[in-house]
């Protein structure tokens, strides 16, 4: 794949985008203390819950999955190639889970890697969305709701979006996503993954692995 100056550098754009951390800013803005220093450790909207309340949690949720959103927009009107276009969406999740801004050490990539998708395929997001919100309902468990979403990316990228490129995209996010989510499964298979809405406590005493 050949890459002109101005594709690589939406990629890049879309890499630094996907570094920012909303979690992080958000917390240290309204005074909240650092994510990674509580409940999970992990900079994300689930384990914000636990102990900035729900409004906080949502702004950080939107934001995550905003930096997912933008860079594709933006680079949509001037890449026409989905290969190039999935790339450049792909690097906003490689952002949040491996960010440059602090020490590569970053989310799990949910609700970026959804933003992606609603720029790519919006039938495809709602159809993940919807998924991902009747596990969550059923179970409370937000790490099962985001690996069900994740095996089922593909198949949905595959029936809803005729370009084969984004179904190989989806099967990316979907290996990535499950990576980051290992110890979840672990934890899954043992019955020891706690739910949403439960309290945040010092990192890694009673929600090691929570999403």
């Amino acid at each position: 794949m050949n890459l002109m100056p101005l594709e690589l550098g939406f990629i890049v754009l879309s890499y630094l985008i996907g570094s920012v951390s909303t979690a992080i800013v958000l917390c240290k803005a309204t005074g909240q203390p650092d994510p990674r220093t509580l409940g999970s450790g992990n900079p994300g909207a689930t384990n914000v819950l636990r102990f900035g309340g729900k409004t906080l949690a949502a702004a950080t949720l939107l934001g995550d999955l905003i930096k997912g959103l933008v860079p594709v927009l933006i680079a949509k009107p001037f890449v026409a190639d989905p290969v190039i276009l999935a790339s450049v969406g792909f690097a906003a999740i490689i952002g949040h889970v491996f960010p440059v801004y602090y020490g590569f050490k970053g989310g799990k990539g949910v609700a970026t890697g959804l933003g992606v998708v609603f720029a790519i395929s919006w039938p495809t997001a709602l159809a993940a969305l919807a998924v991902w919100l009747g596990v969550l309902g059923m179970t409370r468990v937000s790490s099962l709701a985001a690996i069900v979403g994740a095996v089922l990316l593909p198949l949905l990228l595959y029936f809803l979006d005729p370009h084969i490129e984004y179904t190989w995209f989806g099967m990316a996010v979907s290996m990535l996503l499950l990576w980051r989510h290992r110890k979840n499964i672990n934890n899954l298979i043992a019955g020891r993954e706690s739910k949403v809405g439960e309290r945040a406590e010092t990192k890694g005493i009673n929600h090691p692995t929570e999403d």
